[in-house]
């Protein structure tokens, strides 16, 4: 057996951009220097992106893990054959891609717990095409913590300096506020803390933005500040957690962007991922795309590793052969990252 650690690759809904982003990825040279990959997914679509994009990759359809043979120009497949091509229409949000999308991602967490595969990585999904197919999970986070029994998990987002995690995802922004306690922002630090030794920050300095505007000014624009987060700082704080914070978001993420905090907790969705997304994702005006679209999602708390692209299916470019894999290189190499450190810790 190889040293190497083998990944299990979800390819995304079908008729997004994870597929291309996939075959892009895996296309590299250099790639079985880094990994042993297999792909989790329908061939014949992953067939019609390498044709489209003109690679010179052979489909290697497997059933087992132990039959993937892992040498420069073959992709192999475990491949669960469950798109219609017939059917299949590419930038189309239906029940039968949301279904498949999500067989993958359930497929590529069972190898992983059963130990087939030393980690996972995963392509993005299509929230609407999943609920049509009766999957009414708010996204991958959530299926992990479902499908692994997991009750203490967070989303943390990484590119370069930055380092978010957040107390709330998917929700909406009403119940987000409601969901910022003194117990869940303590949960989020103390797994951003032990998130940031995992990857080699001895002692980490962690931000905690406030809620409301100015974090509130001493209760003038919000009381969650003085009754729920400044307490759960102040828990972290005795526990050993070197804190600052409630810090005004406008204020606390141009100093994570340069280096203050080795990680930022953000209250909900929006107040992590814009900034994020300013700093990983790089439009190109003349050409009207995306030029470089960068940027980590790993969840914390699992039994297993499991890292991401942070971008969505994109279904407007699908098939168009214009998406970055940039992303899906730095979620595969994050996943390297983390099963050397499980290495050697364990």
């Amino acid at each position: 057996m190889s040293s190497k650690y083998v990944l299990g690759i979800s390819m995304g809904d079908p008729a997004g951009i994870g597929p291309e982003v996939t075959v892009k990825a895996l296309a590299d040279p250099t790639m079985l220097d880094r990994c042993h990959p297999i792909v989790v997914g329908d061939s014949g679509v992953l067939q019609g992106v390498i044709d489209n994009i003109g690679l010179d990759l052979s489909i290697r359809r497997i059933a087992d893990i132990a039959e993937a043979v892992f040498e420069p120009g073959i992709l192999n497949v475990h491949d669960l054959a469950n798109v219609d091509m017939a059917r299949f229409r590419i930038g189309e949000v239906s029940a039968m891609s949301g279904q498949a999308g999500f067989d993958y991602v359930v497929k590529v967490i069972a190898l992983a717990m059963q130990g087939a595969v030393d980690a996972t990585v995963t392509g993005p999904i299509n929230k609407e095409a999943m609920h049509l197919a009766g999957h009414k999970f708010g996204g991958h986070t959530e299926i992990y913590a479902a499908y692994t029994d997991s009750k203490r998990y967070a989303m943390l987002l990484v590119e370069e300096n930055l380092r978010v995690i957040h107390v709330s995802t998917h929700v909406s922004l009403r119940e987000a506020c409601d969901l910022v306690k003194k117990e869940r922002i303590l949960d989020a630090i103390e797994l951003m803390d032990g998130a940031c030794k995992r990857i080699g920050i001895a002692a980490p300095h962690i931000g905690v933005a406030g809620l409301n505007p100015h974090s509130s000014d001493n209760g003038l624009f919000g009381r969650e500040e003085q009754e729920e987060i400044i307490p759960a700082i102040t828990e972290a704080r005795k526990r050993g957690h070197d804190v600052d914070g409630p810090v005004p978001s406008d204020t606390l993420f141009p100093k994570a962007i340069g280096g203050v905090y080795d990680g930022v907790v953000a209250m909900y969705h929006d107040q992590g991922h814009i900034p994020f997304k300013v700093v990983g994702f790089n439009w190109d005006r003349n050409s009207q795309t995306m030029k470089s679209v960068r940027g980590v999602n790993i969840t914390l708390g699992l039994p297993i590793i499991r890292t991401s692209v942070d971008h969505g299916t994109a279904m407007e470019i699908a098939g168009r052969n214009i998406a970055s894999a940039d992303a899906m290189h730095l979620a595969i190499d994050y996943a390297v990252k983390l099963c050397r450190s499980d290495e050697r810790e364990g």
